[in-house]
């Protein structure tokens, strides 16, 4: 899967290699397969790329099947990194268990999932969780804007939002609606979080909702809408401020999940602490903001440790 266009990255060469691992590049060689999550995608995508630049005899592969597609090629031992939207759900823990596959959880950035309609939409200023799920809870009637909200017009609204195996869709429906999945099924959904931009951008009286850093690629086609917790609190747009801070109400870490055989491996190994020593400039560059730092600390602790299991159960 390739970005068109393709994100800039705002690193220069000096910064990357001041960063890279202490094990000499021409040592290394051999291949490391990332999979996962299509938010997660543009920093992998990138790390991949600068990575690669310093052990030039290292392929690594990274695709967009999705957060719970990429855990399922994980748990079957087909990865050595999966990259998720979302926190690793029990169920596929389990499962990862059952196959005897250790697991590393380890946050990376932080990412606020954004709602976004048409540049030419002037009428819709800010929406509230309790319009959101209006809009988007199972059996919603919802078919014009003006069903949201009276003084909105009576046009059609199309929906677009990612399909079911992303972890953007596990989070957004958790946080909107009060549990995971649950979602009108009457959508424009994708598993290619491109088309979606280019779903609203086509189309006056569109609504959707997408990671951070494909807003920041397409903010001339998209214009993102301010949110709010509850009617009372004030609504916040996403911004590098409000999303590192929380503020925004819809922020959340990413992470990638590492297995600890793999770990093993000296590629992967250089790959990872790659990874987490320039999580912060990567993230930034192609429109995630850093974890914070105290959290950036920890996971790389973690890592060290080979600490294994789930990020959440330890913290």
């Amino acid at each position: 899967m390739t970005f068109a266009p393709k994100f800039r990255l705002a690193l220069t060469a000096s910064a990357i290699l001041l960063h890279g691992s202490h094990t000499s590049a021409a040592e290394l060689t051999g291949a490391v397969k990332v999979d996962g999550s299509a938010t997660v995608y543009p920093i992998s995508e990138a790390m991949a790329e600068e990575f690669q630049k310093v052990h030039k005899g290292i392929k690594v592969t990274v695709g967009a099947a999705g957060t719970g597609a990429g855990y399922k090629k994980f748990c079957a031992g087909e990865l050595d990194v999966a990259d998720a939207s979302r926190a690793i759900k029990s169920d596929e823990l389990a499962k990862c268990t059952a196959a005897g596959i250790e697991l590393i959880e380890l946050p990376v950035a932080y990412d606020g999932l954004t709602i976004v309609v048409h540049p030419s939409n002037t009428f819709v200023k800010s929406l509230s969780f309790a319009q959101l799920k209006k809009i988007w809870e199972p059996g919603s009637k919802v078919k014009s804007w003006k069903d949201v909200d009276a003084s909105f017009p009576d046009q059609p609204l199309k929906l677009f939002g990612p399909s079911s195996e992303h972890g953007t869709f596990d989070y957004f429906t958790e946080e909107v609606n009060g549990k995971a999945k649950a979602s009108r099924s009457d959508y424009n959904a994708a598993a290619d979080t491109n088309s979606l931009v280019g779903g609203v951008a086509g189309d006056k009286f569109a609504l959707g909702y997408f990671g951070y850093a494909y807003y920041v690629e397409g903010k001339n086609k998209v214009k993102a809408v301010a949110i709010s917790k509850d009617a009372k609190a004030a609504a916040i747009l996403p911004e590098a401020k409000t999303i590192e801070d929380g503020s925004y109400p819809l922020s959340r870490p990413l992470f990638i999940t590492v297995s600890k055989k793999s770990a093993a491996r000296a590629e992967v190994n250089a790959f990872v602490e790659y990874y987490l020593k320039n999580a912060k400039d990567i993230a930034k560059s192609v429109g995630y903001t850093a974890a914070p730092q105290k959290m950036a600390d920890t996971a790389t602790t973690r890592y060290q440790a080979r600490t294994v299991g789930a990020w959440q159960s330890s913290h």
